[in-house]
């Protein structure tokens, strides 16, 4: 399984959000779904409280948690 082209999915403008990477352009960003996530909630729950929000949104969301990590460990 390849993983998914977090890049077709988040965007960053800084006159929204103040510059925090977004989903698609709305104004929910991907810190916000990771933390529905770390809290617990479901997919299932945070696609039902956020219809506009896709299954593919919430993948792209780990994945570009997964690539800043590795960038920062690069780093060190």
């Amino acid at each position: 399984m390849e993983p998914i082209d977090y890049r077709k999915f988040i965007t960053f403008n800084p006159k929204m959000r103040s510059g925090k990477p977004c989903i698609r352009g709305m104004r929910i960003t991907v810190y916000d779904v990771l933390e529905y996530m770390a809290s617990g909630m479901t997919h299932e729950e945070i696609l039902h409280d956020f219809p506009d929000l896709t299954k593919q949104d919430l993948l792209a969301c780990l994945a570009y948690a997964a690539d800043r990590n590795k960038k920062m460990l690069v780093a060190y």
